[in-house]
């Protein structure tokens, strides 16, 4: 049998250029919304809402610069953590 090398392609799985990123819930509580409007030009880093947990409020950030595309979560939406809240399209 033949050992299939480090640079062989077939080990670097497929190479997919997805222009469309989720944002996610990062705890358990009661959404939010910033107030963002659709087309709303996002920096990474910026508030898309927060929150609200038993006794904690958290922000919910976007890791990703790009176009927001829809807000998917309701506000006073419970969400769970990992949940997805916003849609971005990046550059």
């Amino acid at each position: 049998m033949i050992e299939p090398s480090v640079n062989d392609a077939r080990l670097q799985g497929e190479r997919l250029h997805v222009l469309e990123r989720m944002i996610v819930a990062p705890a358990v509580g009661v959404f939010c919304p910033a107030g963002l409007g659709e087309g709303a030009y996002v920096e990474a880093g910026a508030s898309i809402g927060s929150i609200d947990g038993p006794g904690s409020s958290v922000i919910v950030q976007s890791p990703f610069t790009g176009e927001l595309v829809r807000i998917l979560a309701h506000p006073g939406e419970r969400l769970r953590e990992g949940q997805p809240v916003a849609w971005l399209r990046v550059a």
